[in-house]
C-alpha cells in the first residue's frame, strides 16, 4: 500500500475513522491518538507551545510491543530457551518490521509531518513509520489498557511469526550472518559505523560490513539497525551473487 501524505496537516482536521478501523480500536480520547501521529517536524514549524510530539508515546510504545510480541512467542513456542526466544523477537521487533506492520494500516497516510519531511516524502520512510506505529501502540494502550493493545499487536504480528517448526531457524540478520560467515570464510563480518547525519534527536547511521569478498552498506536511526540492515543485504549477496 502506497502512503499517501493528507493534503491537510492540521490535526483537528483529519478524520481517522479509517485508520481506527484498520487498527481494529475505536478511540474515547481522540486526543491521544492525534498525539500519536505528531511528528516532531510538524510540531516544530507549527509554532503552537501547546502542541507535543510523538517521541514520548513511542518510548511508551517501544516497551510495550517487546512485551506483547515476547508474551506471544512465548506462547507460540513453549519449547524455546531465551536465546531463540529473543533472536525471533528481535527479527519481528525492529525498524523494519514495525513499518511493514505500519504499512498494513496505511499509517503513513495519517502521519503530520512537516513541511521539509513532506518533500522528502517522509511518510514513506521506515524511521519514521517505526516510530508512529509504536507512538500508536502506546496511545491504544492509555486509551483502552494492556488487552487492548494485545489484542491490537496480536492480530497484526500473529502472520509475521514463524511456525514452530520453522523456529529453530529463525534468527535475525546479524546472527544468521554470523552462522554464513563462520561456514564460509571462517571468521565472522566486521562491522564499522561510516557516516551518521541528522540533529541529535534524529540521528541516521549508515554503517559498512565487510566479509570475504562482500562489502555493503545499511542506514538506520540506530547504529544497531544500521548494522542489522547491513547484514540483510549481505545475506543477499550471499544467497543471491552476481555472475
Amino acid at each position: 500500500m502506497n502512503s499517501l501524505i493528507p493534503e491537510t496537516t492540521r490535526a483537528d482536521e483529519m478524520d481517522c475513522s479509517c485508520l481506527e478501523k484498520r487498527l481494529g480500536h475505536s478511540f474515547e480520547n481522540r486526543e491521544l491518538l492525534k498525539d500519536s501521529l505528531r511528528h516532531s517536524s510538524y510540531v516544530n514549524e507549527s509554532g503552537d507551545p501547546g502542541l507535543s510530539n510523538n517521541e514520548r508515546l513511542e518510548f511508551l510504545g517501544d516497551a510495550a510491543v517487546n512485551l506483547i510480541v515476547g508474551h506471544c512467542l512465548m506462547r507460540r513456542h513453549p519449547h524455546l530457551d531465551e536465546g531463540d526466544l529473543s533472536r525471533m523477537r528481535a527479527g519481528l521487533v525492529n525498524e523494519s518490521g514495525l513499518a511493514k506492520a505500519a504499512r498494513r494500516i496505511g499509517l503513513g497516510s495519517f502521519i503530520m509531518l512537516g513541511r521539509g519531511e513532506r518533500r522528502t516524502r517522509g511518510a514513506e520512510k521506515d524511521s519514521i513509520l517505526a516510530d508512529a506505529y509504536e507512538a500508536l501502540v502506546a496511545a491504544v494502550y492509555l486509551d483502552g489498557g494492556f488487552e487492548r493493545a494485545f489484542e491490537v499487536i496480536e492480530k497484526q504480528f500473529e502472520s509475521l511469526m514463524p511456525p514452530p517448526k520453522d523456529a529453530p531457524s529463525f534468527h535475525d540478520p546479524k546472527t544468521r550472518l554470523q552462522e554464513l560467515a563462520q561456514e564460509k570464510y571462517g571468521a565472522p563480518p566486521h562491522y564499522r559505523i561510516i557516516h551518521e547525519s541528522g540533529p541529535p534527536h534524529d540521528k541516521i547511521f549508515d554503517a559498512r560490513v565487510d566479509m570475504g569478498d562482500i562489502r555493503v552498506e545499511g542506514s538506520g536511526k540506530s547504529k544497531k539497525t544500521a548494522e542489522q540492515n547491513a547484514a540483510k543485504k549481505a545475506l543477499e549477496a550471499l544467497e543471491d551473487p552476481e555472475p
